[in-house]
This record gives C-alpha cells, sequence and structure tokens, in this order.
C-alpha cells in the first residue's frame, strides 16, 4: 500500500527533548508528528504488549498509529534506516482501525503491509516484534502468539536496538490542528533472548509532546495515550 507510517526513535532524556521541544515548530511536533509512548530502558530482543484503540478517532489529516517496534531512523547498517513496527492505525475517512506491521530495510522505503481492516474500537490485538531463535538479523511480528510475517532480515540488528512502544500522529504536513487519539497499551513485555524469555516492562523513559499526554500503569507495564481535547478528557476516567 501507498500508506507509510514513520518510526522516529529516541531514548532517554532526548525523547522528551526532541519530541517535546520540536512542538512550536509546526502545529503538531517535529514535521507534523507527535508521540506518547515508552522507550524501554535497555536494549532487548523484541517487545510485546496489548494495543486498544479505546475511542473513535478524529484523523483530519495524515494518520494515527499505535504500536511497538525496534530500530529506526539512521539505525540501520552506516546509518542508513531500518526499523520493524506492529499496531493499530488510522486513517481520514476509514472506518476502524487497520493491523498493520511496517518494514523498512538499508537503503529501501517503508513498507506498510495490512493484516486485517475495519476493527472496532474497543477491540484489543496482542502483537510483537521478536528476534528469531539461532537466526541472528531475522526477525518476525506476530499477532497474538502466531507469526503474521515471513521472517525477515535486517542486517546489523543483532543486541543493538532498543525497543519501544508509542502512539503517534502525523498532521499530513498540512499545519492543521492535531489529530485526536486515545489507545491503552498493557502487559508489555520485552525479549531477553532471541526467541522469547519474556518479562514485563519496569522502568523506560517518556516520550511526549506538547500536545499528547500519558498515564501510565502501577507497575510501569501498561500505559494510556491521549491527543486531542475528548480524549485527553476521557484519559482522567480511565484506567490504563
Amino acid at each position: 500500500m501507498a500508506r507509510t507510517l514513520r518510526f522516529l526513535f529516541v531514548t532517554g532524556a532526548v525523547a522528551v527533548a526532541a519530541l517535546g521541544g520540536a512542538a512550536h515548530a509546526f502545529a503538531c511536533g517535529s514535521d507534523g508528528y507527535t508521540y506518547a509512548g515508552l522507550v524501554a530502558p535497555k536494549q532487548a530482543f523484541g517487545i510485546s504488549a496489548s494495543i486498544t484503540s479505546v475511542d473513535d478517532f478524529a484523523v483530519l489529516h495524515g494518520h494515527v498509529a499505535g504500536w511497538v517496534g525496534v530500530g529506526g531512523p539512521g539505525e540501520g547498517p552506516g546509518s542508513a534506516d531500518e526499523w520493524l513496527q506492529i499496531g493499530l492505525s488510522g486513517f481520514p475517512g476509514v472506518t476502524g482501525s487497520d493491523l498493520y506491521y511496517e518494514v523498512v530495510r538499508p537503503g529501501l522505503q517503508p513498507v506498510y503491509h495490512q493484516v486485517a481492516s475495519s476493527l472496532p474500537v474497543g477491540t484489543s490485538v496482542n502483537v510483537a516484534v521478536l528476534e528469531m531463535h539461532d537466526h541472528p538479523d531475522w526477525w518476525r511480528v506476530s499477532l497474538n502468539g502466531r507469526a503474521v510475517s515471513r521472517p525477515i532480515r535486517l542486517p546489523g540488528s543483532r543486541d543493538r536496538w532498543t525497543p519501544m512502544a508509542t502512539a503517534e500522529s502525523w498532521d499530513g504536513r498540512t499545519g492543521a490542528a492535531c489529530n485526536s487519539l486515545l489507545y491503552r497499551f498493557r502487559h508489555i513485555r520485552l525479549a531477553h533472548a532471541p526467541g522469547g524469555s519474556w518479562h514485563s516492562l519496569s522502568g523506560g523513559y517518556p516520550i511526549k509532546s506538547s500536545t499528547t499526554r500519558i498515564l501510565r500503569a502501577r507497575g510501569g507495564a501498561g500505559f494510556l495515550a491521549a491527543e486531542g481535547r475528548r480524549a485527553i478528557r476521557l484519559l482522567a476516567s480511565l484506567s490504563p
């Protein structure tokens, strides 16, 4: 499909400074992007989470998404772009959410794979990206414990990347009002070895901008991410 989602990779305090500080340059964040999520506290071999679209989106332009992933711009060999993500996405004039995964290989453009479409509000999906056991640099994305992709080779990725879970919005470079979104992330886990050895997320670094809000669950392995007045009002009445 022609649609692509951009993976912005940041860690630690850089996440808050880069995303929040750039929000004044455009109507919605840096180059029209805003984020609300968490970066893992250390490198891992994969990440999984249950993601739910909590409310109807007001997607005016561009897209919204909630995803887990690894890699990022400049994170591949020779500082090439390289990443893999899976999650839910929404677009203007489209009812419900897509379930998708997106992959970028060095030197190539992002490729968006639609796994399912028109998922209604309240649908939860258990998604993961994971490096394969005994196959360095080969990854898979899964839905509810089943692979939804063939093995994906991401050169130079072994034991290098810090996973993240985040909501994302893009205004289509229109400079218009921000889109509205509300995603719930639960049971976030990190793979401590290729092929698995999953442990609940503890700690991590927040990603946020001036127009987004995060409400983190007690224990740290989940959060709610909101943007837009209605979504932020609802945030106060919900539990992560």
